[in-house]
């Protein structure tokens, strides 16, 4: 079983409609491979996989690279993915089937307070991160490789980061109000956490202005 680092926290059809697309993004993924799976829903909202088949091993290897897996076996210095819950004036929190708390002063994300750099980068909740596990005496911290996309997207072109929707949703309400040809993609960063790519002449905020109303969500512009 491979319990993806990916959250479920919308209800009513929402859920359904989520459900079912990540069965088909986990069935795209398996598509080559000798392998069955059922997908289950944990009370934290946490999707499990059972795979089963010859290529089950190889399929596992697949599934936790691609999503990142919750394990309630961590070791120090290794690299894990949690999603971001809450932020206050210490730091964030991330649950990774657990609360871990990464200090201010372990971002690496420059200055300001952690509410600011959330929005500076475009953190919406739920995101998933990854994050190099701590010992007692030292405490967890964003991985190197997570603070160097984040870095990248300020150097960029502009984007739109959304949660609560998938991204057949988000492509869809670009299309609706108008905004096709003003974006490079639609970046999948969760199931239900998306960034907007925009083409070098498209203002963020202003595209987010034009899609907020039509999308029950979080949403917070990059901009380099």
């Amino acid at each position: 079983m491979v319990i993806l680092a990916t959250k479920v926290y919308v209800e009513g059809e929402a859920k359904r409609r989520s459900l079912d697309s990540l069965e088909s993004l986990v069935a795209n993924d398996l598509a080559d491979l000798d392998a069955e799976f059922t997908l289950g829903l944990r009370d934290d909202g946490f999707p499990s996989v059972t795979l089963t088949g010859e290529d089950a091993p190889a399929a596992r290897s697949l599934l936790t690279e691609e999503w990142g897996a919750i394990t309630p076996h961590r070791e120090v210095g290794e690299t894990y993915v949690g999603t971001l819950e809450s932020w206050d004036d210490d730091g964030f929190v991330l649950d990774a089937g657990e609360n871990v708390r990464v200090p201010s002063d372990e971002l690496g994300l420059g200055q300001g307070t952690p509410s600011q750099i959330r929005t500076r980068f475009g953190l919406v909740q739920h995101m998933p991160l990854r994050f190099v596990e701590g010992d007692e005496g030292e405490p967890a911290r964003l991985a190197d490789e997570e603070r160097d996309r984040l870095y990248e997207w300020t150097r960029g072109t502009e984007r739109v980061n959304v949660n609560s929707a998938t991204r057949a949703e988000v492509r869809a309400t670009v299309n609706r109000s108008g905004h096709a040809q003003d974006i490079v993609t639609v970046e999948r960063l969760g199931l239900l956490e998306q960034s907007i790519v925009c083409r070098e002449e498209t203002d963020a905020p202003g595209l987010l202005s034009d899609i907020g109303p039509h999308l029950q969500a979080e949403l917070l512009a990059v901009v380099p």
